[in-house]
């Protein structure tokens, strides 16, 4: 494949995109991530911690089993005019690693371009699954009150902003109704400047970007996707439970799910985690997150979610255009959910065939139709083997 970003391709970073700046950069130097060459794709995927402000989510002392199955899968599938295996699709797609469980054991697990099974690798936009995944926690917690409390209990620089009425199911959907730009194309767009700047010490700088926004439709009636929002939600459950994303993170899921390393995600301007962008973990802690949500957010006999939240979330809320979404979840056409990042991150997840299956990858173009095409087609290659077996 070719392995350059040129201005026209910088146009497919939609759906899944982030802002490309909002991360605080240990040197000036770096360059803006969805340029990367190959090269640096490959290395700084495994150590974001190299390159960008983090926040460590440190894991627990016990590591939770990810037993081998009786019998491992491979796949041998028809795409474009040729039979694809699991090497061909990986080589052919820049992909670092692939997992796939079935009822919690490992049918596959490969790597490559360099990669270890003790290597993380950044999730781009998959982390927005994760923080909508700690706002269902500090519901349970009592932190925050429920999904129907307005926004602004919890952020009160808000009030006054486009964000009055909009609720936190609504964020959840993408649907406040806020007037929201993600054009990369236009270098004065919101998704290009939002919590570039600290116009306010006391006021996270995205707080202070969105605040500005003007009401562009009637809360919850439209889905608009909108990264700074996700960043937006981040601070919510932040200011909610009052710790860190990383503290409760790391409360909530590594220590009590068992995770086998510790995560690293990475800073606004401001020192805060993005709560849309950038969560770097080991691939199979990729899966135990998966397995977490597909066993209804339970870590041994502690139920951490609110019952019935994992379905919920992962439930079709708001009309998208392309199957539906859920509380920073993709419904998949095809069946299941997805959380989804740029340049070929994702999680997907079958309840009804107990499937979770993780790929890590470095695209050379953070989406496009053909890239999301050819995985599809061997994400689905993979149930079918998974059922055979």
């Amino acid at each position: 494949m070719r392995r350059f970003i040129g201005p026209a391709l910088l146009a497919l970073a939609l759906a899944a995109a982030h802002p490309a700046a909002a991360q605080k950069p240990k040197s000036p130097d770096t360059p803006m991530i969805l340029t990367w060459s190959p090269e640096l794709q490959s290395k700084g995927y495994r150590t974001m911690e190299d390159l960008f402000e983090v926040q460590v989510i440190k894991r627990g002392r016990k590591v939770h089993p990810l037993p081998a199955a009786a019998k491992a899968i491979d796949v041998a599938y028809p795409y474009e005019g040729k039979t694809w295996t699991t090497a061909d699709y990986m080589a052919a797609f820049d992909v670092s690693g692939v997992l796939v469980l079935k009822d919690g054991k490992v049918l596959l697990e490969r790597y490559a371009m360099g990669r270890k099974p003790e290597d993380r690798w950044t999730s781009f936009s998959v982390a927005k699954s994760v923080t909508s995944t700690l706002v269902g926690a500090a519901i349970a917690d009592g932190k925050i009150k429920g999904l129907n409390s307005a926004v602004t209990d919890y952020i009160p620089e808000l009030k006054g902003s486009g964000y009055d009425g909009v609720t936190v199911r609504q964020l959840l959907m993408m649907s406040s109704g806020v007037k929201w730009n993600e054009d990369y194309t236009d270098p004065k767009s919101d998704v290009a400047t939002a919590g570039t700047t600290i116009e306010d010490p006391k006021v996270n700088p995205i707080v202070s970007y969105m605040r500005k926004l003007p009401r562009e439709n009637a809360p919850g009636t439209v889905f608009n996707y909108n990264t700074g929002e996700t960043d937006l939600v981040g601070v919510l459950v932040s200011n909610a439970v009052g710790k860190s994303l990383s503290e409760y993170a790391s409360e909530k899921i590594w220590k009590p799910y068992g995770m086998e390393r510790d995560g690293v995600w990475v800073t606004d301007m401001a020192g805060h985690e993005r709560g849309g962008c950038c969560m770097s973990m080991t691939l199979r802690d990729y899966g135990r997150v998966g397995q977490f949500i597909l066993d209804g957010g339970k870590a041994g006999r502690k139920q951490i979610l609110p019952p019935g939240w994992s379905t919920e979330a992962t439930t079709k809320q708001i009309e998208n255009g392309t199957g539906g979404y859920g509380y920073f979840w993709w419904i998949r056409p095809q069946g299941g959910y997805e959380a989804r990042g740029i340049f070929g991150q994702g999680i997907m997840i079958v309840p009804e065939e107990r499937l979770v299956i993780v790929a890590n990858s470095a695209w050379p173009r953070a989406t496009g139709r053909d890239l999301s095409a050819a995985r599809t087609a061997f994400y689905e290659a993979i149930r079918a083997a998974a059922k055979a077996n």
